[in-house]
């Protein structure tokens, strides 16, 4: 017997945050118990090298509804979030931090919408940044200036990963080819009918950011590249002005021939042999990330793979569908690499 789909389905992706998961234990079970309704959580552990999977593994034996999808290694934010969406079984997929600075309190209000409105996408945009520091606040508000110009205005500002789909939008990205979708651009291409719900950025509840600088501009760079051509198009605009640049050089250089003063010229063929080589290279580099994601995209190789999926061990439920899967290990696995797991969580459960 299929076992029924729950109402809500609650995605965290989540990677070396031992310190965070009993206050996220103890707000998110309080919210979604209150809805009265039947619901999963799906924990996303994405290749963790700390305590995670064994205070998961604790979390579950007190929470029913917590569901652990533990991948094999660290396949990056985008892919654990990809990758618990994809899995979820419930009508609705809702889509949060682990680190509590989105609150998990605004589902309420998210889920309250959708339905008011007949919506399929509602996402959550931060009203408040204040507890970012100047420089998050500065890069992430050019990060979604510069997505709005290529990618259109659907995408809203200020909206991450926190957000709620619907069953029909999670159909459409099981659709799409690409092995590592930019959640928050794609779902925005999609069309669907959505809408907003505004709240407070709080501060990150433990631990520290897994989202240093490096990875924000690998973001960037993905999202730029995925959706739009326009830094192939501009390396094309570079090299038409190193052409007018090198054609007005050529021009100097007759007219210093004729005049009698070419001995003097060589600053100019100076400066004319660094600008065409450095847009070269830029031209180059570029064209090296496009072919560089053709190339990934050729091999076919996953986003990442499912080390174990405990949904696997319900009885009456099939393993959850996925791009890619490996075999789930047993209940009995999974309890015995989390032995010995903190008591603290179990507490925060109480």
């Amino acid at each position: 017997m299929k076992r029924p789909e729950p109402a809500l389905s609650v995605v965290v992706p989540m990677y070396n945050e031992e310190s965070v998961l009993p206050a996220l234990a103890g707000r998110l079970r309080a919210v979604l118990d209150d809805l009265g309704e039947a619901y999963e959580v799906v924990a996303v552990d994405d290749g963790s090298d700390d305590g995670t999977a064994t205070g998961l593994t604790v979390l579950r034996a007190g929470w029913p509804q917590l569901r652990v999808l533990r991948l094999r290694r660290n396949s990056g934010h985008q892919a654990a979030l990809v990758a618990g969406v994809l899995r979820a079984r419930g009508r609705h997929v809702v889509s949060i931090d682990a680190d509590l600075q989105d609150p998990p309190e605004t589902i309420v209000e998210m889920l309250r919408v959708a339905r008011a409105d007949d919506l399929d996408v509602v996402y959550g945009v931060r009203a408040d940044r204040s507890t970012d520091g100047p420089f998050k606040r500065w890069t992430a508000a050019g990060y979604y200036r510069l997505m709005r110009r290529l990618v259109g205005k659907q995408v809203p500002a200020q909206a991450g990963d926190f957000r709620l789909l619907s069953r029909a939008v999670v159909e459409a990205l099981r659709e799409l080819p690409e092995p590592a979708p930019v959640l928050r651009l794609v779902v925005p291409w999609l069309g669907f009918p959505s809408g907003e719900v505004t709240y407070h950025r709080h501060r990150r509840a433990a631990g520290r950011t897994k989202y240093p600088l490096s990875r924000m501009a690998g973001l960037a760079a993905q999202s730029v590249t995925s959706f739009s051509a326009a830094p192939l198009r501009f390396a094309t605009w570079l090299g038409l002005v190193g052409v007018a640049v090198c054609g007005l050089l050529v021009v100097f250089t007759v007219v210093a021939w004729a005049l009698g003063a070419t001995v003097d010229g060589w600053p100019s063929l100076y400066v004319a042999i660094l600008f065409l080589g450095a847009v070269q290279l830029l031209c180059l580099g570029l064209l090296g990330e496009y072919v560089g994601r053709i190339y990934t995209v050729v091999q076919g190789r996953p986003a990442y793979v499912v080390a174990v999926d405990t949904a696997a061990d319900e009885p009456g439920d099939p393993t959850a569908d996925g791009p890619v899967d490996e075999p789930a290990a047993t209940a009995g696995e999974v309890a015995a690499r989390g032995a010995g797991g903190p008591t603290a969580l179990a507490d925060s459960l109480r």
